[in-house]
């Protein structure tokens, strides 16, 4: 019998268009098992999906689109945190 385990995909995108190029990323799996290992920072130098729109092509789910950042006046350009982040998810099937 299988059991259904939750995958978190974090994506962060260069504007915030579904179809813009992720710039970074995380991964969360369920389906792991305790004990092993997750995604680590620099685990690839390529993102699992181009966009937003290619990982809901793949099954993936969008939980939350991002706030978009309302800039003063005279600050447009100063640097931060990256404010296009989306999160995803999907259900996977693991065998008992």
């Amino acid at each position: 019998m299988s059991r259904q385990r939750q995958q978190i995909l974090i994506l962060h995108l260069a504007n915030p268009s579904l179809e813009s190029n992720v710039v970074a990323w995380a991964l969360y799996d369920g389906a792991k098992a305790k004990g092993e290992l997750q995604m680590n920072t620099g685990d690839a130098e390529t993102p699992p999906y181009e966009s937003v729109l290619d990982a809901m092509r793949e099954g993936w789910n969008v939980l939350q689109l991002p706030n978009l950042p309302n800039y003063q006046s005279g600050n447009e350009h100063d640097l931060g945190h990256l404010p296009y982040e989306y999160t995803l998810e999907r259900k996977v099937s693991i065998g008992e």
